[in-house]
């Protein structure tokens, strides 16, 4: 299969372009049944010979190209209008008759505050594919696309979420005038699984009565049903916490498809390169460090613990923490013991067969490097953050 991509080095576009690759070269095989072969690759610069040339093979187009920032409002409909229409007579020129994805915009529905230039073009274009399509037999797949957010969107352009998670990643002043203020929007990903579902003639088919896509099989335009309704005010506060995470090393919540794991993903795309590494407190002392990892909103905490050679450490019980010790490195030896008991519960462990050893609530225990030599690395998992004002720590030797 041909792919042609028109505005490839676009947000949309280059996103798309990638993702193509990786099917293309058998790096990613969750498509098993999608055979690419060729991909071109268009965009402002391309000549008008070679656009010709790729329409004479194509056997899906993507037409991304557009206009969204013009000096004149009359570049809207040559940039929209225009090109799509060239587009279209070279592919008519060649009698090819593949299926023509158009990006548009919600804007194309002018309506309210959507009445613009750049609605009218887009619209305009919308139908320009239709007539085409009725006149030749060719598939017609239409996208109005409401907002768009993900990695490699240009900030400070037509992004609101770019511009946000851009200047707070720099730490530049961001300005809003109305934290209220709602906005729907797609997340790149989920817009690129849309499209190349749509390669594989499984698109999902809509109406728009008005500006709110309606799920129809039957519909006259195609979308990606995964949007998410937030307010400016809450993309704020999620990005302000992301940033503090540095600091506080607490990760909040990102549930599995959630706007929070894409705002996140997003915004690390942004970080300037003193900010991709951060150091960590290590607190150290004579027997080793203990080093806070990572904190969570409501799974408790992780930590690295190195002990030196010959060291015992713990020797605590807790009435309610349980905690998880996972030696990556070294020999060492756990040991456990009730509360009230004299029976000592020994586990070897050791970086060479690593497992998981559960610290119970209600038993005392320890952790012994037993080399001579080597520092004892254990990873440490506990179920809540650590409060100095509760702690929930009580010392006592194990033996």
């Amino acid at each position: 299969m041909n792919i042609l991509v028109t505005g490839a080095k676009g947000f949309v576009g280059k996103n798309l372009c990638e993702s193509l690759k990786n099917i293309r070269d058998g790096k990613d095989r969750t498509r098993p049944n999608l055979k690419i072969d060729n991909i071109f690759e268009c965009d402002i610069d391309t000549p008008v010979e070679t656009v010709d040339e790729f329409c004479a093979t194509a056997d899906f187009v993507f037409n991304l190209a557009g206009v969204n920032r013009p000096q004149n409002p009359e570049e809207f409909m040559q940039g929209n209008y225009g090109f799509l229409s060239s587009l279209l007579e070279a592919l008519k020129k060649h009698n090819n008759t593949c299926p023509v994805m158009l990006s548009s915009s919600i804007q194309a529905s002018c309506e309210g505050r959507y009445d613009s230039d750049y609605g009218r073009s887009k619209k305009a274009g919308e139908e320009l594919l239709f007539k085409f399509a009725q006149e030749s037999g060719a598939k017609a797949l239409v996208y109005r696309f409401p907002n768009l957010f993900g990695k490699w969107c240009r900030p400070n352009y037509n992004s609101a979420v770019a511009t946000f998670c851009n200047n707070i990643a720099n730490n530049l002043p961001i300005t809003i005038s109305d934290p209220a203020i709602g906005l729907e929007l797609l997340y790149i990903d989920d817009l690129v699984n849309g499209m190349l579902d749509a390669l594989e003639g499984k698109e999902k088919r809509c109406e728009y009565p008005g500006t709110q896509a309606v799920p129809d099989p039957d519909g006259k335009y195609c979308f990606v049903p995964l949007t998410h309704k937030v307010t400016l005010g809450e993309i704020v506060d999620l990005l302000n916490t992301f940033r503090a995470q540095t600091s506080t090393l607490v990760m909040p919540e990102i549930p599995e498809n959630s706007f929070a794991k894409k705002l996140y993903s997003t915004y690390l795309s942004y970080l300037p390169k003193e900010k991709i590494s951060f150091p960590l407190k290590m607190n150290e002392d004579a027997r080793g460090s203990f080093t806070e990892l990572l904190k969570t909103e409501k799974c408790g905490q992780f930590s690295v613990n190195i002990s030196k050679p010959g060291i015992t450490k713990g020797q605590h019980w807790h009435n309610s923490k349980w905690e998880f010790f996972i030696v990556v490195s070294g020999k060492g030896l756990i040991q456990q013991r009730k509360i009230g008991t004299n029976e000592v519960i020994n586990f070897e462990v050791s970086g060479d067969r690593i497992e998981a050893v559960h610290m119970l609530p209600g038993y005392t225990h320890n952790i012994i490097n037993l080399s001579q030599t080597e520092n004892l690395v254990t990873v440490m998992w506990a179920n809540e953050q650590f409060d100095p004002e509760h702690p929930d720590t009580f010392f006592e030797v194990v033996e």
